[in-house]
């Protein structure tokens, strides 16, 4: 989930425009093994929080992208958000899937209380909230590694979607319906604070809101 430095991924498929997805709490660019949208992809094959923004602007440059969409799922949407918001000029689309305005502190910290208590325990049951499908759970249930987890719970403590910065973008946001890590209720209201956003709402879907994405 984490390393020293971020590793940003050119996955070219034939389209026109380009996508860069971006993984959330957990996991890692697996996560959207099974997805299938007409664009090339941009993965961070390998992640970090103090260098991400630097490694995607470089890896516009390596690759001669002068604009690019961006789908961040869960914490991922938090780092799209950012990013788009400082760098507007080189977005086509904004997509933030299954997010909420902010996490609250104490919510996070009966998270980290379990992470110390049981590792494994814990992933199990946050995987299956996700329906992460069962090879790819298995995988992360071996590879994740707790200490970068808990930077994540750090970096959520401040994380916030904030409609203002987000102005004059193209922006959907994506939610399943039965999402009970993120509530639906909480990002119909952001979408409608945020003046031309849309959002596309999941029937029967959970915290990863497939079929969409």
């Amino acid at each position: 989930m984490t390393s020293e430095a971020s590793e940003i991924k050119l996955i070219p498929r034939g389209a026109a425009r380009t996508l860069l997805l971006i993984p959330g709490w957990a996991t890692d660019y697996r996560i959207f093994a099974s997805l299938e949208l007409p664009y090339n992809y941009l993965v961070p094959i390998k992640f970090a929080f103090l260098d991400f923004e630097k490694r995607v602007l470089r890896a516009l440059e390596e690759n001669a992208l002068d604009k690019i969409s961006i789908l961040g799922w869960s914490m991922g949407a938090y780092l799209a958000a950012d990013f788009a918001a400082k760098h507007k000029d080189r977005i086509d689309e904004l997509i933030l899937a299954a997010v909420r305005r902010r996490y609250k502190l104490e919510g996070l910290e009966v998270v980290r209380a379990h992470l110390e208590r049981s590792t494994r325990g814990y992933l199990h049951s946050f995987y299956n909230e996700c329906s992460i499908p069962k090879e790819l759970k298995n995988i992360y249930l071996e590879e994740m590694d707790r200490k970068a987890m808990m930077e994540g719970l750090d970096y959520l403590t401040t994380a916030e979607i904030v409609p203002e910065r987000l102005k004059g973008l193209n922006v959907e946001f994506v939610h399943g319906e039965k999402d009970k890590i993120a509530p639906i209720d909480e990002v119909r209201l952001l979408a409608k604070e945020l003046e031309g956003s849309r959002l596309t709402e999941i029937k029967d879907a959970g915290h990863f809101p497939y079929p969409l994405i």
